[in-house]
Formats: structure tokens, sequence, C-alpha cells
């Protein structure tokens, strides 16, 4: 009887050491994928935002990629944030797709430009084949490129958290129309949309950073064409407003835009202007929050430090179309 006792006492153990490694990888697997970039021997960060721009120069995409290089050179920018639909009109076909030349590595080719590329997918991305934009064999045709669907990039004193909008819009599941998507990856999309958005919160909870910032591609608060995806108010706001975000940044609006949330911290910055615009496609949005809409291409960038940044938008002449301060300690317009 002590012999079979014995026995079972290590089978049992055995059984909780297993569940324990499988827990464990399980967790080490589901968490965000991270990567670090270091800040000016200064102490200051600078980078641009672009967002929907693939079009293989056209629709102005060379003109805003001209005068990214011209700001890029005068702010010594550290690397670029692309905030989603990098190649119209359906994504890429596979690696060997001549859009990424003709839509990226021909177009942005200002030496500032040639800086790390942090790029989150659009819903015209997952129309074509999405496990290209995340290959590896476009870092090798292009270093700068890198594309994943989440994870965390962290700067010494801010983290970004790029986070994969797209599963959550229901329509795209229940009336694509004639488009077809790639959900490779996200299926099943409840199990997808869960996980991430608990491995989000855990990372927020974690981070000690004195900014954090969240970069999706769809709008959250926006008075463009798509307005407010109401998936993301429901299922991702909580969780940016319980872990005291500083910052939403999308694109997917063609437009230039900024909102502040009168109810909490949170700006809200569109920048989906890197290529096709909406001329007058604008909605009613409260006075108080609505700080800034330009209905035309462009870009915005960024100078950061431990207690202050600077945001700063730009049309396809260079000119500076709206600014704002921001001051850490204050949490408020400066």
């Amino acid at each position: 009887m002590a012999f079979l006792s014995s026995r079972r006492t290590i089978h049992i153990s055995v059984l909780l050491i297993s569940a324990w490694l499988w827990l464990s990888s399980e967790s080490s697997v589901a968490e965000l994928q991270r990567f670090q970039h270091p800040v000016k021997p200064n102490g200051s960060l600078s980078f641009l935002v672009v967002g929907d721009w693939g079009r293989k120069g056209l629709y102005n995409q060379s003109k805003v990629a001209f005068q990214m290089g011209l700001v890029g050179q005068k702010l010594d920018i550290d690397f670029v944030i692309s905030t989603g639909d990098n190649f119209y009109e359906d994504g890429l076909t596979g690696v060997d797709d001549p859009a990424f030349n003709q839509s990226f590595t021909a177009i942005y080719t200002a030496p500032s430009l040639k800086k790390q590329w942090y790029n989150v997918l659009g819903n015209h991305d997952y129309r074509g084949d999405v496990e290209a934009q995340l290959s590896p064999i476009l870092r090798e045709k292009d270093k700068r490129w890198l594309c994943l669907r989440s994870f965390i990039l962290k700067a010494e004193f801010v983290e970004f958290f790029f986070v994969d909008t797209t599963p959550f819009v229901d329509k795209y599941f229940t009336d694509p129309g004639d488009d077809v998507y790639d959900w490779k990856g996200v299926s099943p999309r409840e199990d997808y949309l869960s996980n991430l958005l608990k491995d989000v919160d855990a990372a927020l909870k974690k981070s000690n950073a004195k900014w954090k910032i969240v970069v999706g591609h769809h709008t959250i608060k926006s008075a463009g064409h798509h307005g407010v995806t109401k998936e993301l108010v429901k299922q991702l706001v909580p969780i940016l407003e319980a872990n005291s975000v500083d910052m939403y940044i999308n694109g997917h609006d063609h437009c230039l835009e900024h909102i502040s949330d009168k109810n909490s911290q949170i700006q809200y910055l569109t920048t989906g202007g890197g290529s096709k615009a909406w001329k007058d496609d604008v909605h009613r949005w409260d006075p108080k929050e609505l700080k800034f809409y330009y209905d035309g291409q462009g870009f915005m960038s960024m100078q950061m430090t431990q207690r202050k940044a600077h945001i700063a938008f730009y049309d396809i002449y260079g000119k500076v179309l709206h600014t704002w301060n921001i001051s850490k300690e204050l949490h408020s317009d400066a």
C-alpha cells in the first residue's frame, strides 16, 4: 500500500510540474513581443507618424514622403511609425509582390527616413497575404521594415503598445461585401480578441513608463468618414482609461485630427493622410474636444522627453497646421 501511495504521489507531482510548465509556456507565448529603441544622448526622442499611404506614389504619397524627409532631417528623428493600410487596395500578394518596393522602398528614400519603421496592419492589409507583411523576408529586402500584429516598443521613458485593431470590427466578418479577408492566425476570432485584450491590459499594468502610447489602425474618436469604431470603444477604451494611457494614435480616416477626451487624459490623434484623402468629409463633433481637423494629406511628428511631448501636424507643403504641448506633470495642454 505504501508503494502504491508513493507511486501515486510521484504521479501527481509529475502532473503538477507538467501543468506548471505548460502554463509557463502558454504565458510566455501569449505575452506581446517586445522591442527596444534607444533615446538620444540628451534624453529626448523624436519620430514621425504616417498612415494609409501605400499607393505607389500616387495621390500625393510622394509629396508627403518628400516633406517627411525634410522634417525628419530637421528633427533628427529616431524612427517612423505607420498606422496601417500600408498597401492598397488589397495588401500584398506575397513576399515578392513588387508593391513593397513601389509603395515603400522606392518612395521613402530620404536619408532621414532610413531609420526603423514600426508598422501595424490596417483593414486593407488584411485583404492580402497578411503573413507576407509579417515575414522576416521583407526585412531582408528592406531592413527598415518591422511589422507585427501586436507588439510593444520601449524607448526608455515611453512605451508604445501596437494593437491589431482590424479583427475587432464586426462588419469585416458579418458583411464583407466583395472583399476577402485573410483571417489566418486570427480564427477563432473570439479567442484571439480575448487573449489580445488580456495581453494589452497586462502589459499596460506592468508598465512603469512615464508615457504610455497605444497605436492602432482604426479610429476610436474621429469626426472623419469612418467616425467612431464602436467595438473599440466597448472593448479597448476601458483598458486604456484604467491604465492611464496618454495617447491613442491611429489612421483609417484619411485626414489629420486631434481630439482631447474631456472625460479622461487621453489625446486621440489621427494621422491617416499618407496618400488619398477625403475632402470635406467631416462630421459634427463637440468643439470642446475637437482641437484640429484637416481633410488633406500629411503626417505627424512628435518630440518627447520625460516631462514633455510636442505634437505637430504637417501638410504636403511642409506647413505646420497644428501643434500641441503636453506636460506630464500636469497631464494637460500647455
